[in-house]
């Protein structure tokens, strides 16, 4: 699958903003404690990546019921879905300016993952976490994705790399009293 960048200009890939808040002492503390002792930035992503998919709790797995969106909080409360994962990953890799995307999977209902863009190339990661069924890894050669869209159910990926949450999705979040409500309301189409 060709992706394709939502905007031409690759700085839109590394800014912050209200969801993705890199700025935020939170994200900027935690991801210069994940590049100590790194070699470069392709090790600093795939630290990043291992430690939103195995140290952020996904609320559904561990049953925990708070709905977070904010990168920062994410990072703070240690739980979220896989959009609020792909929120805190992508503002771990953006405060080491490296460009990261916002991409999605139609499994039924959206589901969120990142790319991020490496010699010249984006390449899709899923830190959603694993369990038994599920084993993402971080790759640059061949993707290693949580789940692989089934055409004949109508699932997809879908190609475009956005800059900023779409607002579908960022919709859902926020309007979320809790897991159990969130789940009522995701999105099943961008």
């Amino acid at each position: 699958m060709q992706l394709i960048q939502e905007t031409p200009d690759l700085s839109a890939y590394t800014a912050a903003d209200e969801t993705i808040d890199h700025h935020h002492p939170v994200v900027r503390d935690t991801a210069a404690r994940l590049a100590v002792g790194v070699a470069d930035s392709y090790e600093y992503a795939r630290v990043a990546f291992e430690y939103v998919r195995d140290a952020i709790a996904h609320s559904q797995d561990s049953g925990d019921l708070r709905v977070t969106w904010r990168a920062s909080d994410v990072l703070e409360q240690r739980t979220g879905v896989c959009y609020a994962k792909a929120h805190a990953l992508a503002a771990l890799l953006r405060a080491e300016d490296i460009p990261t995307a916002l991409c999605y999977q139609n499994l039924g209902v959206v589901h969120g993952l990142v790319a991020v863009r490496f010699n010249g190339a984006w390449h899709r990661q899923d830190p959603r976490g694993n369990k038994p069924g599920v084993d993402a890894r971080f790759s640059l050669n061949g993707e290693r994705l949580a789940f692989t869209p089934d055409p004949a159910a109508g699932e997809a990926d879908h190609p475009v790399l956005y800059a900023a949450p779409h607002p579908v999705v960022l919709a859902a979040l926020r309007a979320a009293s809790d897991r159990p409500h969130l789940w009522q309301t995701l999105p099943a189409a961008l």
